[in-house]
């Protein structure tokens, strides 16, 4: 096992231990049930996200995507994973095995650290779906301006522990 699952099996039991002591058995089924609707929906969904993002290497060039992203493209992969992933359709369930497809193909971490910041702010889907109607094109336009240069800073600073650590992928 490593770290972080054990950490995540630990906040279980104590979460879990947390719920019976204030409600009993049955917040513990209540918690039980909503944990089972949710490992559905992974269940279906993910393993053919998975798929799919693994069918994209055969359609773009290992080559130009390495060029493009890969770990010696500095800062002008860092921009370029930003804005890509400002333009990834869809939630984590396809952002995520993308990146992952990307990250294993030979792209840079401080690139998909980019990359996936982009996918959280930029979101374009998400933007149009949402954001312009609800909040409008005013409050949009602030928002960009205040938080454009934010996935750029998380590659620049994921490239810096990369560098620190010695981390690698």
């Amino acid at each position: 096992m490593n770290g972080p699952l054990i950490f995540v099996w630990l906040a279980v039991i104590v979460l879990a231990v947390l719920v019976w002591r204030r409600e009993g058995t049955p917040g513990l089924k209540a918690g039980g049930q909503s944990a089972m609707g949710i490992a559905k929906t992974l269940v279906l969904r993910l393993p053919l996200a998975l798929i799919t993002a693994s069918f994209l290497i055969h359609i773009i060039p290992v080559e130009a995507m390495t060029r493009l992203l890969g770990p010696a493209s500095g800062m002008a992969g860092i921009i370029t994973a930003s804005l890509v992933g400002g333009l990834l359709p869809g939630g984590p369930m396809t952002s995520f095995p993308i990146a992952i497809v990307f990250l294993q193909s030979g792209a840079g971490a401080p690139q998909m650290v980019a990359l996936v910041a982009g996918w959280s702010v930029f979101a374009l889907h998400r933007m149009l779906a949402y954001e312009a109607p609800i909040m409008g094109w005013k409050f949009i336009a602030l928002r960009l301006g205040a938080s454009l240069i934010l996935p750029v800073l998380a590659g620049i600073f994921a490239g810096g522990l990369v560098a620190l650590t010695g981390l690698t992928y």
